[in-house]
């Protein structure tokens, strides 16, 4: 299952959550890259636990699209 993750630049790197699975956040990791890394990683894990405690795995319901503004 793939989940939609947003990726925020901070002033000391990158932060990044994921919608449906709201208690993962992701914080001061100075790569992309590595932030990838850690959000997978975090999200592998949190859903291994989900399904070990017998508690329902989130659906991926979250979409995330680019839309380019209007010039006023």
């Amino acid at each position: 299952m793939k989940y939609a993750v947003i990726f925020e630049r901070t002033q000391s790197g990158w932060s990044a959550h994921v919608p449906n699975l709201p208690t993962i956040l992701v914080t001061r990791t100075p790569e992309l890259g590595a932030m990838r890394a850690r959000v997978a990683s975090a999200i592998a894990f949190h859903v291994a636990g989900l399904r070990e405690d017998g508690e329902p795995v989130p659906e991926a319901t979250t979409n995330v699209e680019e839309i380019e503004a209007p010039a006023a």
